[in-house]
């Protein structure tokens, strides 16, 4: 059973609305799918969302104590975390500058690298000083700390099926909206705002 002062309705209003702030993790479901599709944009979407059980264990199992105690090591995963969205952005930007094919759009969702989607996706989020912070500083706020295991995979399962849910309903609006982008400016555009916004956001969790 959880403890008298788990509050499931506090924690389900502040994850919803975490979870629909636009964020790293939006921008790179919108950049995968505009990259390889709909499969290359849930790959993503699955591969995100399972990084949650990674801070999930984290914070369960004490980290979130010791990295308190070490504002080095913390400094050090939250660069290491705007380095790699600032790496994702940067390959966006260069992508914008390579010819684009009206039927690239049939080529990209052939190649897709199952590896690449599953590797980017669980990265960013694992990386990502956002969710580290959320985990482990706003997560303990809801647990029993003699329960924390249970009641931290509990919580992380139920922001993961929140999370699926969002990033999947994006993705499929993106799929629908890539037949309005085989233009050349428009994908340039989109490219490039996508990749400037990330390499932004990975400047100011610098």
């Amino acid at each position: 059973m959880f403890a008298e002062h788990f509050n499931l309705a506090s924690f389900l209003a502040v994850i919803t609305l975490l979870t629909l702030s636009p964020g790293a993790d939006t921008l790179i479901c919108i950049r995968n799918t505009l990259r390889g599709g709909w499969m290359d944009g849930w790959l993503t979407t699955l591969a995100i969302c399972s990084g949650l059980f990674v801070h999930a264990t984290v914070s369960a199992l004490g980290v979130a104590a010791l990295l308190a105690a070490s504002p080095a090591g913390f400094q050090w995963l939250q660069w290491a975390g705007a380095g790699y969205l600032g790496w994702l952005g940067w390959r966006s930007v260069q992508a914008s500058f390579k010819p684009y094919q009206l039927g690239s759009i049939d080529a990209d969702s052939q190649q897709l690298r199952v590896g690449r989607s599953l590797r980017e996706g669980f990265l960013s989020n694992v990386l990502n000083p956002k969710t580290m912070v959320v985990y482990l500083a706003l997560l303990p706020q809801f647990i029993d700390p003699a329960l924390a295991w249970r009641q931290s995979i509990v919580l992380a399962g139920i922001h993961f099926v929140l999370s699926v849910a969002w990033l999947g309903l994006i993705v499929l609006l993106v799929e629908r909206a890539r037949v309005l982008m085989v233009s050349q400016r428009v994908r340039v555009l989109i490219d490039r705002l996508v990749g400037g916004s990330l390499i932004v956001l990975a400047g100011i969790l610098i």
